[in-house]
Formats: structure tokens, C-alpha cells, sequence
């Protein structure tokens, strides 16, 4: 494994700005739209878990949140928009231990940082955890129409901190195509039908030896 550590690196300073950037932000709101926002989230979260987010509609959702439908749509568009809006916590969770967790995820003590190759294999890992814990909701909001996933702005950040890894560990690689190579695995549709099939601990070993192999072959 190499210990080359002279490209880009995901924790250094440029970088971190670059990522933070990137980050979901919780919305800035009037006090009556905050509250109805939570009170949409609140009603959403409890029926997707009750009855499966293909089977809630957004009438029903409205009614208990006890909003109006209009607002309702005006606030979130769709239901893909509400799964965005569930997700948004869990995703600025793990993006800020990303950023400054413990290592390996994070980039840890100065003194003692992991490998870009480490923090890849617990990126991948982190976040089949993550992707596996709200499956229905990921897929929702990556699925809502061509190319949802791409748009999305978790995806970019991921993206990102996915391609800076690679630069560190490659820097000859095309870092920014094969960061979407390793994300490809990740997709919630691709997790759901293969996990149906195959089960969880398959896939998570799956995906962590798709990275083995693109860092193996660049080198």
C-alpha cells in the first residue's frame, strides 16, 4: 500500500472549506414556517415507518401534520423532497465526522492521520451504514426522477471527499470518474435489489472490494 501523501488531502485546510461548502444546511426560517416544517416531518417520519414511504400519500401527510396541502407542496414539492428533508439530519451527521471526526473516517490527530485509503474503506463503510438504516428514504429522494441522485447535494459533497481521497492515495488517477465508480455501488436502488438478494454483509464486502481493486489497478 503506498504511504504517498503528497496530493490533495480531504482534512487539510483548503479542502475542508471546499467540503464545507458543500455541506447541508438546516433551513433558515420564520418561527410559523419552522413550525410546520417539523410538524410535516414529524407526521411523515411516523407514516413512512407505519405504513412504508411507497404507500403514504402527501394528502395524508398534510392531514397529520394538520397543514394544508398547498403548504405542503409549496415547502417540499413531493414526497422525494420530504425523504431529502428526513435525511438532511443523518447527512450533516456524518459529513461533520467526516470533517472532524476521530480517524479513520475523519481525518483524526495530525500526528497521527490515517492513509487516504484508510478513510475511504470507513467512508464506504460509514455510509452503507447510513444508507442501509433509511433505504426507503434514500431511494426515494435519489429516484424521484432521471438523475435525482446526481442533483442532490449530499451527492456532491460525497462525491468530493470520495475524489480527494483517491488524489491523495493516486495522484495520477482520474480522481473525479472514479469517485463516481466507487459511489455507483452505493446507489439505494442498486443496495435494495442486491441486498434483497444477496443480504447486507455480501454487499458491504462487495463495495469495499470495488475500492481494493480501483486502488490496486491505478497503481
Amino acid at each position: 500500500m503506498s504511504s504517498d501523501r503528497t496530493g490533495p488531502q480531504s482534512d487539510s485546510p483548503g479542502t475542508v472549506e471546499e467540503l464545507s461548502a458543500l455541506r447541508t444546511s438546516p433551513p433558515r426560517e420564520r418561527a410559523d414556517a419552522a413550525r410546520n416544517r417539523a410538524a410535516a416531518l414529524d407526521a411523515a417520519a411516523e407514516l413512512f415507518a407505519r405504513h412504508g414511504v411507497e404507500h403514504v400519500s402527501m394528502d395524508a401527510i398534510a392531514a397529520a401534520a394538520r397543514v394544508g396541502k398547498g403548504t405542503l407542496f409549496r415547502r417540499f414539492g413531493d414526497k422525494s423532497g420530504l425523504a431529502v428533508a428526513l435525511l438532511d439530519e443523518r447527512e450533516r451527521a456524518l459529513q461533520h465526522e467526516i470533517l472532524y471526526g476521530p480517524a479513520p473516517l475523519g481525518p483524526g490527530e495530525p500526528d497521527d492521520a490515517p492513509l487516504p485509503e484508510e478513510r475511504l474503506r470507513a467512508f464506504v463503510d460509514a455510509y452503507l451504514d447510513y444508507a442501509l438504516d433509511h433505504l426507503d428514504l434514500v431511494r426515494m429522494s435519489e429516484t424521484a426522477s432521471p438523475g435525482a441522485r446526481y442533483r442532490i447535494g449530499a451527492y456532491r459533497f460525497w462525491h468530493r471527499h470520495v475524489a480527494l481521497l483517491i488524489g491523495s492515495a493516486l495522484p495520477e488517477a482520474d480522481a473525479d470518474a472514479d469517485a463516481h465508480t466507487v459511489l455507483a455501488p452505493l446507489s439505494a436502488e442498486h443496495l435494495r435489489a442486491v441486498v434483497a438478494e444477496e443480504g447486507a454483509d455480501r454487499v458491504r464486502r462487495a463495495a469495499v472490494t470495488v475500492v481494493t481493486a480501483l486502488l490496486a489497478s491505478r497503481r
